[in-house]
């Protein structure tokens, strides 16, 4: 995405699995393009979140060090869908406009 009308809109998430399903809500439901969205941890932290989601429930070496950022690069007309998406999906934390 390339106009002057794109900004970059970051939520964070407890676990990994809040992140990937607000991934498939952008992705789904809001038309964003996968190369346009960027999963990484929200500190200088390698994490899978803060606490346990399913397939790491029982791993001990799981890192819980941090939240998940979940990063978009959209149209301001999205901002309103992305912001709902977001917090559809359990965001707990949304900067951008």
């Amino acid at each position: 995405m390339t106009d002057e009308n794109t900004i970059t809109i970051r939520a964070r998430f407890r676990t990994r699995e809040a992140a990937d399903l607000a991934v498939e809500h952008l992705v789904q439901q809001v038309g964003i393009s996968r190369p346009d969205i960027f999963i990484q941890s929200a500190s200088d932290q390698n994490t899978n979140g803060t606490s346990s989601s399913r397939g790491d429930v029982d791993r001990l070496d799981a890192p819980h060090k941090g939240e998940i950022e979940v990063s978009a690069d959209i149209a301001a007309s999205q901002i309103p869908a992305v912001h709902q998406s977001f917090g559809n999906a359990g965001a707990i934390h949304v900067t951008g406009k």
